[in-house]
């Protein structure tokens, strides 16, 4: 399995940067609906981006966007040729 790093900007720690910051690393499409339902559907999807583990660095912020990341990832982990591994900024 291959792995794919994403990188979030940095200072995205509000919950909307946060969401915005997220899409935009992961590259969701323009239907994305910008909000923490839509995050949690992209992230368990991820059916335009190659097969492998995504791997999203972050500097943390939001505990409600962490929340929907902790769900997507053991989501993605349990089935799926798509894993999400969510991994802290150095």
């Amino acid at each position: 399995m291959s792995t794919h790093r994403h990188r979030v900007r940095s200072g995205a720690r509000s919950k909307r940067a946060a969401i915005a910051a997220i899409a935009e690393a992961l590259s969701f499409p323009a239907w994305f609906g910008q909000n923490l339902d839509a995050l949690y559907d992209g992230l368990t999807d991820l059916s335009w981006l190659p097969e492998g583990e995504h791997v999203l660095v972050w500097e943390g912020g939001d505990a409600a966007v962490e929340a929907v990341l902790a769900d997507a990832v053991a989501r993605t982990a349990e089935a799926g040729d798509r894993v999400l591994t969510v991994v802290r900024a150095d």
